[in-house]
């Protein structure tokens, strides 16, 4: 089983969740790890992401390499809502912090902004790189969006869906980073 992403609950410190390239999510309790406490299936690619709900416990969400996303109950251990965000591969989804109003999720080279309960696209996507994204990160606030590609970082300002600062990095060269935030 290849592990894709890993997350811990914001409202339960013992509790962690992991995606895999077996179509599975798994929530785990830290101080029992010998088996998950609950297995969701569904997906029809490989989970790449996942993410749970800053304000609501019993809610997760995750993305598959067929662009569909997913919320999840923990509690009853069900599908609650699934859309497909795009043609092409969910790379990953992050939660906008602390609110958890705004799921986003990166898919190629745009970044699609969903509500965070419903996942219907709130917005139109933020585009602006040249590769695939492969990461997204908020600020704690949650105002600031970061995206990174293989060749550059954007910086989106949630309110006006535009790139703020510009792209971090060097033209035509490709960035590497010891280190992204997740």
């Amino acid at each position: 089983m290849l592990i894709t992403d890993v997350r811990f609950s914001p409202s339960m410190p013992r509790r962690l969740a992991t995606s895999s390239f077996d179509r599975t999510l798994r929530v785990w309790d830290a101080d029992e790890t010998e088996y998950s406490l609950r297995t969701f299936t569904g997906h029809q690619a490989s989970i790449t992401s996942l993410d749970f709900h800053p304000n609501k416990q019993d809610m997760i969400c995750s993305c598959d390499g067929g662009g569909q996303v997913r919320s999840w109950s923990t509690k009853y251990a069900n599908c609650l809502n699934r859309i497909k965000v795009s043609r092409g591969v969910a790379v990953q989804l992050r939660f906008q912090p602390r609110r958890g109003k705004y799921l986003a999720t990166a898919s190629e080279k745009a970044v699609f902004i969903l509500d965070g309960e419903t996942q219907i696209v709130r917005r139109s996507p933020l585009q602006g790189h040249s590769k695939d994204i492969q990461s997204l990160c908020w600020d704690s606030p949650g105002d600031y969006l970061a995206s990174v590609s293989e060749d550059s970082v954007r910086i989106w300002s949630f309110a006006s869906g535009h790139d703020v600062f510009g792209t971090l990095g060097h033209k035509g060269k490709q960035i590497s980073y010891a280190q992204q935030c997740a």
